[in-house]
């Protein structure tokens, strides 16, 4: 690996520390802000954790830093109040702000990538049907365990639904989220299979 090539992980941690500082200024709203800026912070914080021991591919790092980025952009608008959909919602007629259908397909499309090198490169599955079938199912697992971590963060700090959940009257809405990590996993482990291996192997 070349010295460049061994530096992007760190030049990818500033940019996101960056992205970070500038999340925080003067959010739509703290509180959802922070619990919506939480999860991106435990993403990076898992990935230098397991830096010494494990370290993904940089097309993995990469993908992890736009994934990022798109959880700090939401956060400091809200996914309900996000300037791009709220126009698109304006111009088609649209009776929701879709910008959550986007990150929750992110949801499953990134850590699919991160699965998927875990899993070989730890040697713990082999290529093949039953690998994939893993991914899916390990990307469903992790957007279920959001959509309850979200629920119990309501119930125990008596806060708003839609305020954290940002279900936006939709009683359907945590089906919804994990519908689209479903369909993104599924597009990052058939689509993007063979960009992928390039990379791993």
């Amino acid at each position: 690996m070349t010295e460049q090539k061994k530096r992007l992980p760190f030049i990818l941690l500033g940019l996101v520390i960056f992205a970070y500082i500038l999340s925080a200024i003067n959010p739509y709203n703290r509180l959802a802000w922070l619990g919506q800026s939480t999860p991106a912070v435990l993403y990076v914080l898992l990935l230098v954790f397991l830096y010494p021991r494990f370290r993904f591919t940089n097309f993995v790092y990469l993908m992890v830093f736009l994934h990022v980025l798109l959880l700090l952009y939401g956060a400091h608008y809200t996914y309900s109040n996000n300037p791009i959909f709220r126009n698109l919602a304006e111009q088609f007629s649209w009776e929701r702000n879709y910008f959550d259908r986007v990150g929750h397909f992110a949801q499953g499309f990134v850590p699919a990538f991160l699965f998927k090198e875990f899993y070989l490169r730890g040697n713990y599955v082999k290529r093949g049907k039953v690998l994939t079938m893993i991914i899916i199912l390990s990307c469903l697992a992790l957007s279920a365990a959001y959509e309850i971590g979200e629920f119990a963060l309501v119930q125990i700090m008596n806060l708003s639904v839609d305020e954290v959940m940002g279900t936006q009257g939709d009683i359907f809405d945590s089906y919804w989220d994990m519908i689209w990590a479903l369909i993104g996993a599924s597009v990052a482990v058939f689509g993007f299979r063979r960009l992928h291996d390039q990379y791993i192997f």
